[in-house]
């Protein structure tokens, strides 16, 4: 049988889980992947940042 990798919240989290959670969905490092969201956002003015995060935070499940 085939195991998928599902898209959820991490347990490795700062704030939420959200961007540790990406990052082991796709193999990536965690923290360069908070590096990059952070910079991102900072460079878009935060704010759509900030919302994606919180959106993702509430529609994406926990480890379970």
């Amino acid at each position: 049988m085939e195991t998928q990798n599902k898209l959820h919240r991490s347990n490795h989290r700062m704030i939420g889980g959200v961007c540790a959670g990406i990052a082991e969905y796709f193999g990536w490092d965690i923290t360069i992947f908070r590096i990059v969201y952070l910079v991102v956002s900072v460079l878009s003015a935060a704010f759509p940042g900030t919302i994606v995060y919180i959106i993702l935070w509430l529609i994406m499940p926990k480890r379970s």
